[in-house]
């Protein structure tokens, strides 16, 4: 499935100006329950932490970064990513609207960034399941968090995540390397890193599956076939919408025994 060529072509036509980029932000929280989960647990970190630094650990498009510097505007976020393309975009973004002063965007390797004893939050938002060396990656966010610090991950579960139920199924994404965690393995890599009380919950229970085919694959897998799918939809989430919104609503207010997401928050 080519998924990331359409959130290319999307991120050229919100980009056009400030004004769409924040519309576009607006459109993945409310299309993409793991952002329901992350600014959930961002609320909730926010009251204890007036002052902070953060890392956004994999930034692409930049709307963690963006939500987290609209939240408290006396964090300073360090948002990295490999694509120095994105990075380069996001940095004009952020000055034109006033925030370049506390947001900065770099270009890095998760597998070789280090910054000892520098942060209060790590945020990782569908990043791990597209590195290889998902241990080194923890061993670094380890020394670079602050005592007491929170790591934040969201990545798929080997549940069901990217779409993959059996062993002849392809990812939905054909960039990730593998197609979700085992809640025990991750836990373990983590333990391994030096994490301690470590929460690993599943998301994207039956009600996040079926908003995720309605908000995502349903109209990406159309998209693909043809572009001009575009021009029907915003019709398409006119009539598909309401229903997704109740159903994330369900999954982020349930607990789940199994998902297709991981939710998973450690401490230093």
């Amino acid at each position: 499935m080519q998924y990331d060529p359409i959130k290319r072509s999307l991120g050229k036509v919100f980009n056009a100006s400030p004004v769409l980029r924040k519309l576009f932000y607006r459109l993945l929280d409310l299309l993409l329950l793991r952002a329901w989960y992350i600014k959930k647990e961002l609320r909730n970190w926010k009251a204890s932490h007036p002052q902070a630094n953060i890392l956004d650990a994999g930034a692409g498009f930049g709307q963690y970064t963006f939500f987290m510097s609209g939240l408290n505007r006396n964090w300073n976020v360090t948002a990295v990513d490999v694509k120095d393309e994105q990075v380069e975009d996001c940095n004009q973004f952020f000055k034109k609207i006033g925030r370049g002063e506390k947001v900065g965007f770099e270009v890095a390797d998760l597998t070789r960034f280090e910054r000892k004893d520098r942060f209060d939050l790590i945020l990782s938002v569908d990043v791990m399941e597209h590195i290889l060396d998902d241990r080194g990656v923890f061993r670094n966010f380890y020394a670079s968090m602050k005592k007491g610090g929170l790591l934040l991950i969201s990545t798929p579960s080997d549940q069901g995540g990217s779409d993959v139920h059996d062993d002849d199924d392809h990812s939905f994404i054909d960039e990730h390397v593998r197609d979700g965690y085992n809640a025990d393995d991750i836990r373990s890599k983590l333990q391994e890193a030096g994490f301690r009380d470590i929460q690993v919950a599943y998301t994207y229970g039956k009600p996040g599956q079926l908003s995720w085919k309605l908000s995502m694959k349903y109209p990406i897998t159309i998209l693909n076939a043809s572009k001009l799918f575009f021009i029907l939809l915003p019709f398409y989430y006119l009539l598909a919408y309401p229903l997704a919104f109740v159903l994330n609503y369900l999954d982020l207010s349930g607990k789940h025994p199994s998902g297709t997401g991981l939710m998973v928050k450690a401490c230093k």
